[in-house]
């Protein structure tokens, strides 16, 4: 009788244990979620009078991250026929002949992996690896960030620079006004965190 609630016993501590190490390992997956309501995409382009500055909108943005493995996959998604200079003008020849988005009208970028280790709690800077498309090419870039993680909720900024002219597109300068080939980009985003068995997307 003592061997039988012995055996029992040792078989209850174990399912705790595996479930224990199961929660644990869970808690290191989870589902980063973007905000387009508190998420900002700037751009700035240098030009020989002034800096132009201006903005897109975020469409869409889920991240489902392995902090383990460091592996990070999903899909951000910006409308890229909402970018606005504040210029009419200077708009309409940018969608036109720039970024051409009747025909491209999205910007995404599909991370793959984080280079670096992610804090569960508190601030973190780390390079994030993925493919960056624009103008219907994709390209391998390399983007550092400023992350910080709560319990519940996550905010990042990212910086970088898009050579557009040297990957194909056109420069819109003019014989009277020259501006840079290349245009800074800066996101800032605010997020929910979601465990991985509630955001229901297995991490990559």
């Amino acid at each position: 009788m003592k061997t039988t609630r012995l055996w029992a016993c040792s078989c209850a501590l174990a399912l705790s244990l595996i479930a224990l190490a199961a929660q644990a390992a869970t808690a290191q997956q989870i589902t980063l979620q973007l905000d387009p309501a508190h998420t900002s995409v700037k751009f700035t382009l240098a030009d020989v009078l002034h800096t132009v500055h201006g903005t897109f909108q975020l469409k869409s943005g889920t991240l489902d991250f392995n902090a383990p493995a460091g592996k990070l996959s999903g899909e951000i998604v910006v409308d890229a026929k909402s970018g606005d200079s504040g210029s009419g003008m200077r708009d309409r020849k940018m969608h036109k002949e720039v970024l051409e988005s009747s025909s491209y009208p999205e910007i995404s970028f599909r991370p793959d992996r984080v280079e670096g280790a992610v804090a569960s709690q508190g601030k973190s800077s780390v390079k994030v690896h993925g493919m960056f498309r624009i103008h219907g090419v994709d390209r391998e870039i390399t983007v550092p960030a400023e992350v910080e993680m709560s319990l519940d909720h996550w905010t990042a900024n990212v910086h970088f620079t898009v050579p557009y002219a040297k990957w194909g597109m056109k420069n819109p300068s003019t014989l009277f006004l020259r501006v840079s080939d290349s245009v800074e980009i800066d996101l800032t985003t605010t997020g929910s965190v979601l465990p991985h068995n509630v955001a229901g997307t297995p991490a990559q």
